[in-house]
This record gives structure tokens, C-alpha cells and sequence, in this order.
């Protein structure tokens, strides 16, 4: 009978282990339309379905100026930490919207590889003509909800 008892323990841990796997992925889901205003244009951007994201919407909106950095992205340190869940992308994608570290909001404007860790935040939904309205150097962007 401890023997039978052993084995539904064993399959329920084993099954709730699996469905919090499945959560892992919640990075992957879209959910949170946001717009994102520079330099008299506007881009549409949808946010994942995550702590970090979540927190970030509740800071909107936000008008800040974003600092240059590589020729390749805009950056800004956020007053407060947010939830972080950092990994490597191994390729950052044009339109990408991610938090380094705890607190540095990163917009990218070029696609290119890494070997840093990001939490992700969203993606832009277009992002042609994002590298031009960003422009080369810093820049006030304002972030808000759709």
C-alpha cells in the first residue's frame, strides 16, 4: 500500500511540475497593445504576457528621454526595479523592447546578435522606420497604453 501511495505522489508531483514548465513560456504570448510616440510618429507595439510587462504598463504613461548607445539602441534606467525573467535571445530583432537588468529600458533599432541577457518586453509591431524617427542621437519617446 506505501508502495501505491509512493507512486500517486510521484505521479502528482510529476504532473504539476510539468503544467509549471508550460508556464515558463509566458514570454512567448502576446497579450497588451501599447503606442509608442517619437518625433511626431507613432508605433503600435504588443507587449508579452508576463510579470515585466505588466509592471512596465502600470508606469504608463511615460514620456522619457532615451540615451543612444552602439548605434543600435535607445536606453533609459527606470526610477523603480521591475520583475526580471533574463535570458539570452542570441539575436536582437529591429523593434524589440526588452529590460536590462532590473531597471534599463531598452528600445532596439537594429537587428544584430548578443551575447547579453534580456527580460522581454514586447516586440514593436512595425518597425520600419523606427531607426530613422529614433534618429542617431538621444530622444524623448513616450510610451502609452492603445
Amino acid at each position: 500500500m506505501k508502495v501505491l501511495g509512493l507512486l500517486f505522489l510521484f505521479i502528482g508531483t510529476m504532473i504539476s511540475g510539468a503544467s509549471a514548465c508550460t508556464n515558463s513560456k509566458e514570454d512567448t504570448t502576446m497579450s497588451h497593445k501599447i503606442n509608442i510616440a517619437v518625433n511626431n510618429q507613432s508605433f503600435t507595439a504588443t507587449l508579452f504576457d508576463n510579470d515585466t510587462a505588466g509592471a512596465f504598463i502600470k508606469m504608463l504613461p511615460l514620456t522619457i528621454d532615451m540615451i543612444e548607445l552602439n548605434g543600435n539602441e535607445k536606453y533609459y534606467d527606470l526610477p523603480n526595479s521591475l520583475p526580471v525573467n533574463a535570458s539570452n535571445p542570441g539575436t536582437i530583432q529591429n523593434g524589440d523592447i526588452m529590460l536590462f537588468g532590473s531597471r534599463t529600458l531598452v528600445l532596439f533599432y537594429q537587428t544584430f546578435s548578443t551575447s547579453y541577457r534580456y527580460t522581454k518586453l514586447g516586440q514593436v509591431d512595425d518597425p520600419a522606420g523606427l531607426e530613422a524617427a529614433l534618429g542617431p542621437g538621444n530622444v524623448t519617446v513616450t510610451f502609452e497604453e492603445k
